[in-house]
């Protein structure tokens, strides 16, 4: 019998080579090592706390605040223009087309922003409406900004549509 042959059992022909059992073992113990790290990798699970992008405050008149964090603002590309006078109409006040919503019963409202990060819906009266420009009769006073991006993202936050 060769030297480089583990004997047969029982007779029978050689069995693997020595140099097969040298290359097996090893690779054995590597695959057992991975095999029990990975273990250990998953009993370590790493507890994350789960933050809101969001906050909302409950007020007296029934309509939530919301607050958003910095980072959630900056993914909804959140943008704001001023309630202007129109010109030439009267007593009527502007915003733009994209700060108006509906809600389910039809009515009409805006995000006017109360803080920073934080907005507030408010009832608007429609007058009419041409091309990119509202125009209304009752709005929040000239000047205060009101929210022309992800505004449906905001009503949506604000009264749980979608949840």
């Amino acid at each position: 019998m060769a030297p480089d042959r583990l004997p047969s059992p029982a007779g029978g022909p050689p069995d693997r080579s020595v140099t097969d059992h040298l290359i097996t073992y090893p690779m054995m113990v590597l695959i057992a090592s991975i095999t029990m790290i990975g273990l250990v990798a998953c009993g370590n699970e790493t507890a994350y706390e789960k933050v809101e992008p969001y906050e909302l405050t409950a007020t007296a008149d029934g309509v939530n605040e919301v607050a958003l964090t910095a980072k959630a603002s900056e993914r909804l590309k959140m943008d704001t223009a001023p309630v202007t006078v129109a010109d030439g109409a009267g007593d009527l006040l502007t915003v733009p087309y994209a700060a108006l919503i509906y809600d389910v019963n039809g009515a009409t409202w805006v995000y006017q922003q109360i803080g920073p990060l934080s907005y507030k819906r408010v009832q608007v009266v429609v007058d009419n409406i041409e091309g990119d420009t509202v125009y209304l009769t009752e709005a929040p006073e000239v000047g205060t900004e009101v929210a022309i991006a992800s505004v449906a993202e905001l009503y949506g936050t604000d009264t749980g549509v979608g949840k």
